[in-house]
């Protein structure tokens, strides 16, 4: 399988798992919609686990990356960067595409902590959670690294509200929470 054609297959994983889930996407429907058979799937990932490893790999870092963009797009300053999260959540709720958050996805499925799928999950969050400290170091808060677990705590709560209620009201009200804890 050439380099390109293995990108497309985890591209078109991601989608399917995201869509479906992760225990309800089968291999035959990932050889299916992929149009990549099931022999040439499992010669590159030896297992379904890590086929969802990769994608897990692959959603991590093209969100953090477009995350991380559109923060700084949105403001020059380290505090500004805190809460533009919030609104680059609420345009990401707003897609027709948003389906909810992949990795608390990927941990509700896989929730033996030390499941590899979990602990890939859990680092995706980790990583989120020390770009925020760092912006809160950065920002002067004196103590950067608890900011950065309230503030994870408040845009996971909002994904998932959001993804329940189908309405991004969720990252307004997550901002207005994450102005308090900012001003404190």
């Amino acid at each position: 399988m050439s380099k390109n054609k293995r990108s497309e297959l985890l591209q078109k994983a991601l989608l399917l798992f995201y869509r479906n889930g992760f225990h309800a996407t089968g291999m035959d429907l990932v050889a299916k919609e992929t149009g990549v058979s099931k022999t040439s799937i499992y010669k590159h990932f030896r297992t379904k686990e890590e086929l969802i490893l990769a994608v897990l790999r692959l959603r991590d870092e093209g969100f953090r990356n477009d995350l991380y963009r559109r923060m700084e797009e949105t403001s020059e300053t380290p505090q500004g960067q805190l809460l533009a999260l919030f609104d680059v959540l609420k345009d990401w709720f707003k897609e027709d595409s948003f389906k909810g958050c992949m990795f608390i996805k990927a941990s509700a499925e896989f929730q033996d902590k030390n499941h590899a799928i979990n602990a890939q999950a859990f680092a995706h969050k980790q990583l989120l959670t020390d770009h925020l400290a760092k912006l809160a170091t950065q920002a002067g808060y004196p103590h950067p690294e608890d900011l950065a677990r309230k503030l994870v705590i408040l845009k996971e709560g909002a994904i998932v509200m959001a993804a329940m209620s189908h309405t991004t009201a969720s990252a307004d009200e997550a901002k207005e929470i994450a102005k308090v804890l900012l001003a404190d």
